[in-house]
């Protein structure tokens, strides 16, 4: 019994070893399967692992070349610097409780750092706020212009083009901040799967607090702004608006009074060809000329006033505190326009009349060529003060209106006269005959000015009427005088107001020749005479009338 038992248990026996055996070689395969499937995944993980790298790394690139990175990171510098000084401030009160005079050196130590990062704070301050609020701000738009005349419409559009340049600004920060919060977004969603991969990296997990603290921030700033941004549009729209309202009004306005000025002006125009047709007169041409000249100014100036000046008594309020300003700095100004009113409306000078002004001891004798509202313009001419005088004609002098208040201004040719009195002198010897050398020289100047004396005897009378004349006589006058060497004859004749020098030299030629032919006559001239013979006691007079 017990030796058929033991064949049956190695039969079973055998029979579990082999059923093990078979187990584990079908095992066997699965295992190594494993293993080669925990290699692929690991090797996957690795690929994955550099390419969210190399996405991370690329975000970050982009970003270093969006400017609120920078100022992003400024911010974060100066929190740094800050957490610093404060550690900092802790330390030097911990130490200051242990003894000061212990850690005296450490103390100093610790102060001379925070004063330098202080000064690296101070360089940071703009920075110290959120960054996106503080630096996305639009500017400020200034009070809009009114445009209430063609010149400040250069204005309005200088205005438009700088509020249209600040919102353009304003939208290109904005979109510039959607760039970085859609770069910030991405960087986030890239570190979230990288520490999914590997949760243990206390790195990423770092890294990716500071992104969202960047991206919070990033993305309130961006919807306030965004809102800002809306109603910053139509504000400038709105202004826009307005302003293209007023320059339309404003063009309209301008082309309204041009048609005005001009219509004006074809009329100034008639009025002048009329006064041509109808006035031979050159002085009364010129004279109406510049009354149609002076009205069309007047009237222009008052349509401009009228047009553009909305107060015009505050305007007259104005001028009347600054009266007195502007009285003294152009004081010369309004004398000469009063000086104007005075030679116009008075006639004491008109153009074309020979003048002579008197000024600080010169002289100037010219014809008057234009009278306007500041100053007369008057060309000189070679005159018998020219030269005495000046040696110097032909130049063009401007002479201010005020003077006729205050200088001597003389008239050659005043009203109707076109003559005045010239006179030659010469002088004789003592044993000439005067008589006949008188005779000699009011026959010469009657001679030659009888045209003269008879056209200012016509023009005396019709001057009777405006002025109370009693002297009136125009014929040539001599006259003679004891002088030191001789006697002096002096004949007064009229002549032309603009050729006095022309009719003067004739005469003196005219009477110089009838002189020399006189052998009673002897011009004269300085000399003199040296008496030899010591022996006489008083010289006699030498026959002059031989020499």
């Amino acid at each position: 019994m017990k030796g058929s038992r033991k064949p049956g248990r190695t039969v079973f026996l055998g029979l579990w070893l082999l059923f093990a055996t078979f187990v584990m070689a079908a095992q066997t395969p699965t295992i190594a399967q494993k293993l080669q499937e925990s290699n692929s995944s690991r090797i996957e993980r690795q690929v994955e692992i550099a390419t969210f790298k190399s996405e991370l790394e690329a975000v970050k690139k982009e970003m270093e070349m969006n400017v609120w990175h920078k100022i992003y990171a400024n911010h974060l510098t100066y929190n740094t610097i800050a957490s610093k000084i404060a550690d900092i401030d802790k330390q030097i009160k911990r130490y200051r409780a242990r003894g000061y005079r212990r850690y005296r050196t450490k103390i100093s130590e610790l102060q001379s750092k925070k004063s330098q990062l202080q000064e690296q704070l101070s360089l940071l301050k703009d920075y110290a706020q959120n960054p996106f609020k503080a630096l996305l701000k639009p500017k400020e738009i200034e009070k809009a212009p009114s445009v209430t005349n063609p010149v400040a419409i250069v204005g309005a559009f200088s205005y438009m083009k700088q509020i249209t340049e600040e919102l353009h600004r304003f939208e290109e920060k904005i979109h510039s901040l959607e760039q970085f919060v859609s770069l910030l977004r991405k960087k986030k969603e890239i570190l979230k799967k990288m520490i999914e991969m590997d949760p243990s990296d206390k790195k990423l997990r770092k890294m990716l607090l500071q992104t969202e603290g960047e991206l919070l921030d990033a993305s309130k700033a961006l919807e306030l702004h965004k809102t800002a941004l809306v109603i910053y549009k139509k504000k400038v729209d709105e202004i826009k608006l307005r302003l293209t309202d007023q320059i339309k009004e404003q063009v309209k306005r301008a082309g309204t009074i041009g048609v005005t000025i001009f219509v004006l002006l074809l009329v100034v125009l008639f009025f002048k060809w009329l006064a041509k047709r109808t006035i031979s007169d050159n002085e009364r041409f010129y004279m109406a000329n510049k009354i149609i000249n002076f009205s069309f100014m007047v009237i222009v100036i008052a349509i401009l006033t009228l047009s553009y000046i909305e107060n015009v008594s505050y305007l007259v309020t104005v001028l009347g505190f600054a009266s007195a300003g502007i009285a003294i700095a152009m004081k010369d100004w309004f004398m000469s326009m009063l000086g104007w009113l005075v030679i116009v409306l008075g006639g004491s000078i008109h153009v074309g009349d020979r003048i002579r002004v008197d000024r600080d001891g010169k002289k100037y004798v010219g014809d008057v060529l234009d009278i306007s509202l500041l100053r007369m313009t008057i060309l000189e001419d070679i005159t018998l003060t020219t030269y005495e005088h000046n040696r110097r004609a032909g130049r063009i002098i401007f002479i201010p209106n005020n003077y006729i208040f205050t200088d001597m201004i003389a008239n050659y040719s005043h009203a109707t006269l076109k003559t005045v009195w010239d006179g030659i002198d010469f002088t004789i010897t003592f044993n000439s005959n005067h008589k006949k050398a008188t005779h000699i020289a009011r026959e010469t100047a009657r001679k030659y000015a009888k045209g003269y004396t008879d056209i200012t005897r016509k023009q005396l009378n019709k001057l009777r009427a405006r002025y109370n004349l009693k002297n009136t006589n125009v014929e040539p006058r001599v006259f003679s005088f004891i002088e030191e060497n001789g006697i002096r004859v002096s004949v007064w004749y009229l002549t032309n107001a603009y050729a006095t020098l022309t009719l003067r030299s004739t005469i003196s030629a005219e009477i110089i020749d009838l002189i020399k032919e006189e052998e009673d006559i002897v011009i004269a001239y300085p000399s003199q005479h040296i008496y030899i013979d010591k022996a006489k006691s008083k010289p006699t007079l030498p026959d002059l009338s031989e020499d």
